[in-house]
């Protein structure tokens, strides 16, 4: 039998392949099908079932793609109803694939069709768990992400909810039993994932706190529903987009990949509802940039960042991209939901300067040169760390405005004074100035290392 996970580090999300005597299972697929495909190819196997743990609100969903390409059914938990052709397991239903099982666990809570899949082998003896986010490694799902108006349901009776299906449908099974979760840390769809991928139930009864023994229903629900950080505004249209389906994703590529003259790309430029991406480098964007251009560099956590803060109803989208890259920053939009991409700059930033337009800068300074700026008193500075990073160490007086609250942000400053803005390593801090100075705040200056480099120096 062969578990493979494929692990997507920008979404700090799993998806997993199964195959067993030649019949295959892929469960939460990326909407990018083509690794899922390639295994099938390779073990001479059909896939059968694309499984869903739940509507799934950080991601859109390959099942539509896969489905399209294989055939196979896609299977979803009691209650889960969708737009497109799908079929309802029933809790304890048994799922066969080339005589191995899996049983469909409905494990409601984190939302309400949420569902696992334990795997039993041909004696019938569990094996393996696919918990999507009803548990993670040290952690399990958030209760907040699947309330609707017309449901007369609170985020405290989904906790309780949870608390249920952990005991009554998890905490019985073996302590060998591997446990292959949805999530990593990084995710928005938890508070405290470990970073390790795979785990064990033996393991997670030590050391998760949702699996104590000697915990109560209502401290859990009070754990879990204490503290939540809103939710990134992007979720509530991902999880519309898995419960009706959208375009296929050859279909998205085909009309966004299109490369446009420095000239044409700069006529678009003033379409209104556009807005230009530039997914390079953080010091690279620095270095020269379109004016009035945002920087979210694809090499660090695009998609998350790109849900924050980018409005879902933005109209239009103009990318640049390092050449050759293109296609990668448009499947990686249309991975969260982003189908408004109308073209890239063909030849890149570079295709830019050499039509003889206009750029723009951002200032660079080194932890060193901050710490002499810092003597001489005539800058604030702006921490956009997350409250919980600035909380556990900052620079002295340091402004704390979190880039995902970049909005309070922008009221908070002063156009006319200078700033010094840092995060942990300037990755954020550059989206945040890139951000503010589309806004008309351009005393921004960048510090290199962020605050890993500075608390060297400073502290």
């Amino acid at each position: 039998m062969k578990i493979k996970q494929l692990y997507e580090k920008c979404l700090s999300q799993a998806s997993y392949y199964i195959e067993h005597h030649g019949e295959a299972v892929v469960i939460d697929p990326l909407r990018d099908i083509d690794a899922y495909l390639e295994l099938a190819e390779q073990d001479q196997a059909s896939i059968a079932f694309i499984m869903e743990t739940h509507f799934h609100a950080d991601f859109v969903s390959g099942h539509l793609e896969l489905a399209a390409k294989t055939g196979a059914t896609i299977v979803l938990g009691p209650g889960a109803q969708t737009a497109y052709p799908s079929y309802n397991g029933a809790d304890g239903e048994h799922f066969s694939i080339g005589g191995a099982t899996l049983k469909l666990l409905h494990t409601p809570g984190h939302t309400l069709e949420s569902s696992c899949f334990l795997l039993l082998d041909e004696q019938g003896v569990e094996q393996a768990i696919f918990t999507g986010d009803t548990l993670f490694l040290g952690d399990v799902g958030r209760p907040d992400l699947a309330q609707s108006p017309d449901l007369d349901i609170s985020q405290e009776d989904l906790a309780g909810m949870l608390y249920d299906s952990l005991r009554n449908k998890i905490l019985p099974l073996p302590d060998h039993t591997v446990v292959y979760p949805g999530h990593g840390a990084g995710s928005a769809c938890g508070k405290n994932m470990s970073k390790e991928t795979i785990g064990d139930l033996g393991s997670q009864r030590l050391s998760n706190y949702a699996l104590a023994d000697d915990l109560s229903r209502e401290d859990f629900i009070s754990e879990l529903c204490g503290n939540l950080a809103a939710p990134p505004a992007y979720f509530p249209m991902n999880v519309e987009l898995n419960i009706k389906g959208c375009p296929l994703l050859e279909k998205v590529l085909h009309q966004a990949i299109q490369g446009l003259s420095a000239s044409s790309f700069k006529s678009r430029m003033g379409v209104p509802g556009t807005l230009v991406l530039d997914t390079r480098k953080p010091d690279v964007f620095a270095s020269a940039h379109i004016p009035g251009s945002i920087n979210i560099g694809l090499d660090g956590s695009f998609a998350p960042w790109i849900g924050a803060l980018l409005p879902i109803d933005q109209e239009r989208i103009l990318i640049i991209a390092e050449p050759g890259r293109e296609t990668e920053v448009i499947r990686r939009l249309a991975r969260i939901g982003y189908h408004q991409c109308e073209g890239f700059l063909m030849g890149g930033f570079e295709e830019w300067v050499n039509s003889g337009n206009a750029k723009d800068t951002i200032e660079n300074i080194s932890a060193e040169s901050f710490n002499q700026l810092l003597q001489n008193g005539k800058y604030d500075v702006i921490d956009v760390r997350a409250k919980s990073e600035h909380e556990q160490g900052t620079v002295s007086g340091a402004l704390n405005l979190p880039l995902d609250q970049i909005a309070q942000a922008a009221e908070a400053l002063d156009p006319g004074k200078p700033y010094l803005v840092y995060c942990a390593g300037g990755y954020r801090s550059m989206i945040f100035i890139s951000m503010l100075k589309a806004q008309g705040i351009r005393k921004l200056t960048n510090i290199t290392g962020g605050y890993h480099a500075i608390s060297a120096i400073v502290h």
